[in-house]
């Protein structure tokens, strides 16, 4: 379930947002909404919503105040559902890739803070199933999330099952375990092949994943390997930005969002 197929993505609309830029200050930046097909969607969804690497600051299109881009993105849906751009909230899954906190000012690379309310801002707007991964930007708790309601739910080393779609997931990425959401790289490893161990589930969720298929696909090479055989028909990072987001794995895809959303419907 969920393998992407070869239809060519669809742009579905932007949202302007401020990041912080290299260098110093901020900038400003569109957020490209595409929409991808899929074979299959899990009962329950009529699209599945995958994002991550929201690291800036853009107005609610309901108060107009300026705040973390993941809430503007989740406050987003009802407005594309009236134009009937997207399903209503109610029917629409979301994955989080991680990495969803900005500076206030937008002004402050590599910025770490709280970020429950991106979550809860999407299960306020009905969405039927919030999973996701904690970035090395995030600072949020399973709990903290799985109080928004039983399909809320962060994963690290766990996985979930929704409509028959099961989704696992491994936040942080490689690093210093003395530093918050950083694993050594072989516990990382192990970690993530224990996610994915028979049978594999459908869509792995990673903030820091593996490598694509050309130089400009960076990521973790140990990864790659471990899910090139029997792995997922879908794994979702971010971390670092990919020019072209997809690129094959094994018998499926791996999707990179890094500051991007993509939406996944069942072909025609």
């Amino acid at each position: 379930m969920m393998r992407l197929l070869g239809t060519p993505p669809e742009p579905l609309d932007t949202i302007p947002y401020r990041s912080a830029a290299r260098g110093g200050g901020t900038e400003s930046l569109p957020l490209a909404v595409e929409r991808r097909r899929v074979d299959a969607l899990p009962d329950g969804c009529d699209a599945v919503l995958v994002a991550g690497d929201l690291q800036g600051v853009a107005p609610s299109p309901v108060t107009g105040r300026p705040g973390l881009l993941g809430v503007a993105l989740a406050e987003q849906l009802s407005r594309w559902a009236a134009d009937g751009l997207l399903p209503p909230p109610g029917r629409v899954g979301v994955l989080l890739a991680g990495d969803l906190y900005s500076a206030p000012g937008a002004d402050l690379r590599g910025a770490s803070g709280p970020v429950s309310e991106v979550w809860l801002a999407f299960a306020v707007a009905g969405c039927p199933m919030v999973y996701g991964v904690a970035g090395n930007h995030d600072e949020v708790t399973a709990a903290e999330v799985g109080a928004y309601g039983p399909e809320v739910a962060l994963l690290d080393g766990g996985r979930r099952v929704f409509g028959g779609l099961t989704v696992a997931g491994v936040s942080g990425i490689t690093g210093d375990p003395a530093r918050p959401m950083r694993r050594t790289p072989e516990d990382f490893e192990a970690t993530v092949r224990a996610a994915v161990a028979a049978p594999p589930p459908d869509v792995l969720l990673l903030h820091e994943g593996p490598t694509g298929a050309t130089p400009e696909q960076r990521g973790n090479p140990a990864l790659r390997t471990a899910l090139e055989r029997g792995g997922p028909s879908l794994t979702v990072c971010g971390h670092v930005h990919w020019p072209e987001p997809l690129a094959t794995l094994g018998n499926g895809h791996v999707l990179n969002v890094d500051a991007r959303a993509v939406v996944l419907t069942a072909e025609r």
